[in-house]
Order: C-alpha cells, then structure tokens, then sequence
C-alpha cells in the first residue's frame, strides 16, 4: 500500500510541475521580444485607434495535462478493488477519468486575455491587431505606432 501512496505522489507531483511549467508562457503583448527579434529591422506606420475589443487567446496544448492526468487517474484507480481485474479495470477508468480532467486543466492554463486594436493608419488603410493585455493604455483616438517585421505586428506608443 506504501508503495501505492508514494507512486501517487510522485505523478501528482510531476504533473503539478508540468501544469505550472505550462503556465509560465511569455504574454505577447507590445512590450515583450523575444530573441529572434533583437537586432532586426522593423516597419514602423503610424496611425489612430478606431476601437478597442476584448479577445481571449487560447494558446496551444502541450498533451502534458491529458497525459499527466491520465498516469495519475491510472495510478489512483488501480488502487481500488480487491482484485487483479478490479484494479485493472480501476486503473482504466481512472486513466479515462484522469486524462479527461488533466486536458481541462491544461486548456484553462493556456488562456489569456487580450485585446483586438482597430487602427486606421495614416496612409488611410484600416487594419486590426490583437495582442496580449487588457489594453487599458490604450484609447480611442489615441496616437500610436504600428511596427511590423514581415511576421510578428504590435500597437506601441
């Protein structure tokens, strides 16, 4: 039974570590580069914030949650009955149960709240930007700057 309890601990342990792991993604927002970005030239456009909107980004999973929940519910299940079938058949549904719960997790640790920057440019085009943050700097009519370098956009003062 001892050893039971302790494999238990160690899969709870290590998928706690890697939910948290995956939580600790970088935000994207205007004032965060990243190192393939130092050092390369930007467009820099100007223009006017048209509107604001709240967006929701959901980032992709890693299968760390539905695999680390999976073990867990595995290891917990096989724990039940009084039997070797009993605790095979525990240890199927806890895996089911388990992994079902772990990508939940994992999917609710991967969101992140952002904002939609609608900004008409001064040469007259209208084009829309989300990034990560709540946008609270930023204001309708406000004066900003639109950098580009071929793949990533940002809304910067």
């Amino acid at each position: 039974m001892n050893i039971s309890i302790s494999r238990c601990m160690t899969a709870l342990a290590l998928v706690a570590l890697a939910l948290l792991a995956a939580g600790c993604a970088a935000p994207r927002n205007s004032d965060t580069y990243y190192g393939g970005q130092a050092l390369r030239a930007q467009s820099v456009d100007l223009g006017v914030i048209e509107s604001l909107r709240p967006v929701q980004f959901q980032h992709g999973q890693t299968g760390v949650g539905t695999v680390g929940g999976a073990a867990l519910g595995g290891i917990a299940g096989s724990t039940l009955g009084g039997g070797s079938r009993a605790n095979a058949a525990g240890a199927i549904a806890g895996a089911i149960i388990g992994g079902v719960v772990g990508s939940a997790i994992e999917r609710d640790a991967s969101k992140a709240n952002g904002v939609e920057i609608t900004v008409r440019l001064d040469s007259g085009k209208m084009i829309a930007i989300a990034q990560e943050g709540t946008g609270a700097e930023y204001r309708p009519g406000d004066r900003v700057r639109v950098l580009s370098d071929g793949y990533t956009t940002r809304v910067s003062r």
